[in-house]
């Protein structure tokens, strides 16, 4: 019978091994103060390069010559397996800025002013363009001086007008006036130096959608490529309730309490009623039950 002589977890960037314990007492010399793992900070590109690939992982385990597997056979084995790997990485890839993402509720969107969210890490700005009937999403920055759109106002021509120097733009991102431009000048609000980045929108389910990629080939996405479409929602029989919450952290420690259930009865305590057994309870939430 073979024996197990040591596991070895591999990845491209660690390896962790088995190591046996000391006995208790042994006076270690000159011991490590420092931690062997280190972290790196990912690079912070702006748009649309993100791309998830999961990282590739491998197991293997070193047993006794009763157990030896013939070179040729393990060969061909490691062969289809790495093939296997690279395969599933290209299939695996997944392009976060080539999505749908919801904004907030059309509902709770003011037509009279706009609005300034944070959506995958991008500052983006609301607004309504009663010229075409839309609501518009921009990227929160003027191309003057880098102010917020979203600090500014629809001015009574219903374009967007920029808080800092009064700089206009319609519902394609294209610059419409500069007041500080002499008139018999050149056309300075034309140049496309002058133009806001704006991306694709659409409102489905009462729901204000954008996808976070301004690049033009992305400009009839909608026709392509539709969000997440729930039927209940636009259906009238149904009764629903829609609400925004800002919330100062990601999406995956999100995911992670909401599939958290046994948290409700103590982090939201009194809220929701979920039966739960006297014994694990003490002090007034026991004394509630009884």
């Amino acid at each position: 019978m073979g024996t197990l002589t040591a596991t070895s977890l591999s990845s491209a960037s660690s390896h962790l091994n088995l190591i046996p314990r000391r006995p208790f007492g042994t006076k270690i010399k000159n011991p490590i103060l420092h931690n062997p793992f280190s972290y790196q900070h990912p690079t912070n590109s702006h748009l649309p390069s993100y791309q998830f690939k999961r990282a590739k992982f491998e197991l293997s385990t070193a047993i006794s010559s009763t157990d030896t597997v013939p070179a040729a056979d393990q060969s061909s084995k490691d062969a289809s397996f790495g093939q296997e790997t690279e395969n599933s990485e290209k299939d695996e890839k997944f392009d976060w800025y080539a999505q749908w993402y919801p904004v907030m509720p059309v509902c709770d969107l003011d037509k009279r002013r706009p609005l300034g969210k944070k959506v995958m890490g991008i500052d983006i700005v609301v607004w309504w363009d009663r010229n075409e009937n839309e609501w518009k999403v921009f990227d929160d920055t003027c191309p003057h001086r880098l102010a917020p759109l979203s600090e500014g106002r629809i001015d009574q021509w219903g374009r967007l007008q920029c808080v800092y120097h009064g700089w206009c733009f319609g519902g394609s991102g294209d610059c419409k006036f500069i007041p500080q431009a002499p008139p018999d000048g050149p056309p300075i609000h034309t140049s496309s130096k002058a133009c806001v980045a704006a991306y694709p929108s659409c409102v489905q389910n009462g729901i204000l959608w954008f996808w976070p990629n301004a690049d033009s080939q992305y400009k009839d996405i909608f026709s392509k490529e539709k969000p997440p479409y729930i039927p209940e929602i636009d259906d009238p029989s149904f009764t629903n309730r829609m609400l925004t919450r800002d919330i100062p952290y990601g999406y995956e420690i999100l995911i992670e309490n909401l599939m958290d259930p046994s948290h409700i009865p103590y982090a939201h305590y009194g809220i929701l009623r979920v039966p739960r057994s006297s014994e694990r309870l003490t002090g007034k939430e026991g004394d509630q039950l009884r």
